[in-house]
């Protein structure tokens, strides 16, 4: 059997990314040229035969998806479980606000992104673990087909350090910027291919 073929895009650009700050699971509108990159996802893809689409149920990752089904087949499937990183009381907050009032569990969460959590968050490790049982369940429901993610910056580093078999804390070795699309193939005998990374 040929290999289950994962589009795996993240969202477009969001209002505010000027100034580094976590927007974790708030609902950040897109910017225009968000809205523009969104649209652009579609046709890009409108030729491929795809099984499903999938997407994070935040609006900024909807968008695409709403985009990509006007020239496709298949209903998006909005999944809470493709959400970015819950990022709890830092929700929203610049990362120089961070460092300035909270600057030890800032130092420690860099000292130990996978198991350190923001207040009322959750860990890197946590979500990880949300993340792998989603992506296996949807590729589990459509071996050999060809399917669309669309999530966010966290997310797709999980599922791409994942695949290529590195540790979570090797998390920003691997950039995903808005509107990035990556291509992983996963075959039936466990092993994932990484065919385009932050393209």
């Amino acid at each position: 059997m040929k290999a289950t073929r994962i589009h795996l895009l993240r969202h477009g650009q969001v209002e505010g990314f000027e100034q580094k700050r976590y927007n974790g699971q708030a609902d950040i509108a897109l910017t225009a040229l968000g809205r523009k990159q969104s649209a652009a996802f579609a046709g890009r893809l409108q030729h491929k035969q795809l099984a499903a689409i999938y997407s994070s149920d935040l609006l900024r990752c909807r968008v695409a998806a709403d985009q990509i089904a006007i020239l496709q087949q298949p209903s998006p499937q909005y999944k809470e479980q493709l959400r970015e990183l819950h990022i709890g009381d830092w929700e929203g907050k610049s990362w120089q606000q961070l460092q300035r009032d909270s600057p030890e569990l800032w130092q420690a969460r860099l000292d130990d992104i996978v198991n350190v959590a923001p207040p009322n968050g959750e860990t890197l490790q946590q979500m990880a673990e949300r993340v792998r049982v989603v992506l296996r369940e949807i590729i589990a429901a459509h071996p050999g087909g060809e399917l669309v993610i669309v999530a966010h910056g966290g997310v797709n580093r999980v599922i791409l350090l994942d695949a290529i078999g590195a540790p979570l804390d090797r998390l920003f070795h691997i950039e995903q910027d808005f509107a990035c699309h990556n291509i992983i193939d996963y075959f039936t005998d466990g092993i994932a291919v990484v065919k385009q990374l932050n393209g």
